[in-house]
């Protein structure tokens, strides 16, 4: 591959402060530091002029939905609906547009933004398809409307947990639904959904990828049909599905080619679609505590076998009940095992919407990394928003608590959970960047750190290079345009690591509210382009 010459730009070094250009040699970064001495260092290589552009480490997306992603890009995305009205009109007019008889699968409904707070209902469903199976996901994909001919095909699901004639299906009815509806996908639509998520993380300048596969979210044929892709975007599998001893963690190990048993392994569900499990109920729904998939024996049981077998693991927590549970289950490992062998497996959270100082001390003990979502608080997080509605105002101001864990010292990797929001780390940087609370905020260098060192950490990669830009690191980087990013000594707004001016750190482009985003101009992975954007 030889050496090529980056000169011209803005080189996001902490090493080489306002850094102007890079050198790259065979997929590894050779040379950061400004165009002058690099022309000197490096005559008669191949140079590429910057004109201006950013270049940043690429980024790490720690937990990702790939098939219910492409099919949300490629089919029905119910994410702009207005209302019950609005989200059947959509489906009227995408169905006229499709096979008849075809699975439909929509996604991103969200009736907390609605007037009426009203879901479509199946008939409402039935009376546009007919005898055609539909399932409309909610935008958090803990519940589904169906239609009357998917119901049908799902086995059990009308004596199922969670199962209502007429609204979304919760909890276990949901489960098994959503996997009638997998059932219906050929093999090639999958593919054809897996390339296209995958094609939009590197849009966004992501060389990596975190897929949170399950059971009960994706099924096995799925799963192993990911691992088999052949894409640039490195994709680390994460398989949600209990075990209760060693030999069961490495024979599940074998049988599924995940990297962790862990990801979307429910301990609770959604707080949108009232299946978070809470220790107190849900403020618009008194009776409801919420829906508990694991005990705390189960939780233990797992923790133990994947700390024995040298396994990562990790659940899904989003209330403060679950909370609560992991809590408790890791004073026990911790008491048997010792912090340090069990900080060695790189243990995770997901989500940790719901996370107070004494469970945030217990997970830094046990080394664990939360990967969270920062655009759920700009999404739902403000007065009279979704958090606001299912919890009250108190409950919904401590949420998502990026500042306190990091405090703690817990490890944060900032992720999408894509579909539910975009596959975008600069809008997940500045939502973490402008939390609705400010006291739960982070700072632009913390927040840019979860969405690239933080990813790489949340896959048990902590070698020092990855996710940075520095010599003998591997060339995975981003070029942007920026429209607000400025060099030194200009009086222009930039964000910096500090607001000391003597900390002499490098700029990041200004992540408030309203600013224009970073436009993507190409992706690299090891010193390959594998996205090619606008100039």
């Amino acid at each position: 591959m030889g050496t090529q010459l980056f000169v011209g730009g803005h080189v996001y070094s902490p090493q080489a402060f306002d850094a102007t250009s890079m050198a790259v040699t065979d997929g590894v970064i050779s040379w950061i530091g400004s165009d002058q001495v690099g022309r000197a260092l490096h005559p008669q290589v191949p140079v590429t002029d910057l004109d201006g552009a950013f270049v940043a480490p690429a980024f790490v997306d720690s937990h990702v939905h790939l098939t219910s992603t492409g099919l949300s890009l490629n089919g029905l995305d119910l994410s702009d609906a207005t209302s019950r009205a609005d989200c059947l009109t959509r489906l009227r007019e995408y169905a006229a547009t499709t096979p008849p008889g075809e699975l439909i699968w929509g996604l991103g409904w969200d009736d907390s933004t609605w007037t009426d707070h009203a879901s479509p209902t199946t008939d409402d469903v039935d009376a546009i398809v007919g005898n055609r199976p539909v399932y409309l996901a909610r935008i958090d994909e803990h519940s589904a409307v169906a239609s009357t001919a998917l119901r049908t095909i799902a086995d059990k699901a009308a004596d199922a947990a969670g199962f209502d004639p007429q609204q979304p299906l919760t909890a276990e009815a949901h489960h098994l639904v959503r996997a009638a509806a997998r059932g219906l996908l050929t093999a090639e639509q999958r593919t054809r959904a897996q390339r296209r998520a995958l094609d939009e993380a590197a849009a966004n300048g992501i060389v990596a990828v975190h897929e949170n596969g399950g059971p009960d979210i994706s099924g096995l044929a799925d799963f192993v049909a990911i691992g088999a892709l052949d894409h640039a975007v490195q994709v680390r599998r994460y398989w949600g599905q209990a075990v209760t001893d060693v030999d069961a963690a490495r024979s599940l190990l074998a049988a599924t080619g995940a990297d962790g048993l862990g990801g979307d392994l429910f301990i609770d569900g959604a707080i949108g679609s009232h299946t978070a499990w809470l220790t107190h109920p849900y403020a618009d729904d008194l009776h409801n505590h919420g829906v508990s998939y694991l005990d705390e024996d189960a939780v233990i049981a797992h923790l133990r076998a994947c700390t024995e077998a040298e396994v990562q693991a990790g659940f899904h927590l989003i209330g403060d009940a679950a909370t609560d549970c992991l809590t408790r289950a890791l004073r026990v490992l911790l008491a048997e095992f010792g912090s340090a062998r069990v900080a060695r497996c790189h243990h995770r959270i997901e989500h940790a919407e719901m996370v107070g100082p004494d469970a945030a001390a217990v997970f830094a003990d046990a080394g664990m990394t939360a990967s969270m979502q920062p655009i759920f608080d700009a999404l739902w997080g403000g007065p009279g928003q979704l958090y606001e509605q299912r919890l009250g105002g108190a409950r919904a101001a401590g949420l998502n608590d990026f500042a306190g864990l990091a405090r703690a010292g817990v490890n944060l990797a900032f992720s999408s959970d894509s579909p539910v929001t975009a596959m975008n780390p600069w809008q997940q940087i500045r939502a973490a960047v402008n939390h609705h609370n400010p006291d739960s905020a982070v700072s632009p260098r913390a927040a840019f750190a979860a969405v690239t060192r933080g990813g790489w950490r949340a896959a048990g990669v902590a070698d020092g290079t990855r996710g940075v830009l520095m010599p003998g690191a591997p060339a995975d980087y981003a070029i942007w345009r920026v429209e607000n990013l400025v060099t030194a000594g200009s009086s222009e707004k930039v964000q910096r690591w500090s607001t000391d001016p003597r900390a002499r750190v490098p700029a990041l482009p200004d992540m408030s509210p309203g600013a224009a985003l970073p436009v993507c101009v190409q992706t690299v992975r090891a010193g390959q382009p594998i996205h090619l954007g606008a100039t």
